[in-house]
């Protein structure tokens, strides 16, 4: 092969090799990320984590409860929204928390307006350094920093730390954690239910029955005109999940009975009806719980709508 030949090669070499890298990244910033690698990514020890499918709650006509709701209404969010082109209803589509004691992470799914972030943490006397973004939120100890992990995931952060959404950055190898196949689920450690403070009245029996949990998983899936919730309680031992079920149980009875001798017939929007409906079983390790939750409960607690 002459010299020309072999410089000819070289450079075609080079451009696919320079070509395939830009390919790869592109594939890489654009390719879905499932939930169970989304919660790879998160803090979760001693945490609460929520995961919500906006997409697929706006297909089954619960988002559209949110849009009258106060927390639509929130003037802090309306002006947050305003300035960065972002509509919750139709820009975002996903979103998974991490509530955890160095503060709140959280990976959001949907279309951002990424020169608009970037001008409204500088705006708001915060730095951009490349693509991380660090800024004061309303207290001195509330630092906000965040920065996109792909086109079209947000990796953001509420904490002490100024750039504690670092902890999002590592990509995580192996199989994705297993996660509720449910558009809405929420994960509580079992810890943080033995203490039962600020629960909703009429849910502390629960949370008491539910002492001997490792950990619990709350999930909500719309059906037709109304929402189904499980719930499943992970415990150490079989033992412990048999007890687990006959305290649930045991206290949906009690309900159900001070109900009857108060002469109480909860509407669909009483918490206290959906709490009394409720089953529960126990499984191996696991005891399992089903209730129905009508329409008419999210909107009371959403605070009404218009």
């Amino acid at each position: 092969m002459s010299p020309r030949n072999r410089a000819a090669l070289l450079i075609v070499i080079l451009a696919a090799l320079c070509g395939g890298s830009i390919w790869g990244v592109a594939w890489y910033r654009a390719r879905p990320v499932s939930p169970g690698m989304l919660l790879k990514r998160l803090p979760v020890r001693d945490a609460v984590v929520v995961y919500i499918d906006f997409a697929a709650l706006r297909q089954g006509g619960i988002l559209q409860l949110l849009e009258g709701s106060k927390a639509g209404e929130d003037p802090d969010y309306q002006n947050f929204a305003r300035k960065i082109d972002f509509d919750y209803r139709q820009d975002l589509d996903a979103a998974m928390v991490s509530f955890a004691p160095s503060g709140k992470y959280m990976l959001v799914k949907g279309r951002f307006d990424w020169k608009s972030l970037r001008s409204y943490a500088l705006e708001s006397g915060g730095s951009c350094v490349t693509a991380l973004c660090r800024m004061t939120g309303t207290t001195s100890d509330r630092r906000i920093s965040f920065f996109p992990v792909q086109s079209s995931l947000l990796a953001l952060a509420v904490s002490p730390y100024e750039s504690a959404v670092l902890e999002l950055t590592a990509s995580p190898s192996g199989p994705a954690v297993a996660v509720p196949n449910t558009p809405f689920w929420m994960s509580v450690p079992g810890s943080l239910l033995k203490s039962g403070g600020n629960l909703p009245p009429g849910t502390k029996m629960f949370a008491d029955g539910m002492e001997k949990a490792e950990l619990v998983t709350l999930t909500f899936s719309p059906e037709e005109s109304h929402l189904a919730a499980g719930l499943e309680v992970r415990c150490r031992n079989e033992q412990d999940a048999v007890l687990v079920a006959s305290q649930l149980s045991s206290a949906t009875l009690t309900l159900k009975q001070m109900l009857e001798r108060e002469h109480q017939k909860p509407g669909p929007a009483d918490l206290a009806g959906v709490l009394a409906s409720g089953s529960f079983r126990s499984e191996g390790q696991t005891v399992f719980g089903s209730w129905r939750v009508e329409r008419a409960l999210i909107e009371a607690m959403l605070g009404g709508v218009s």
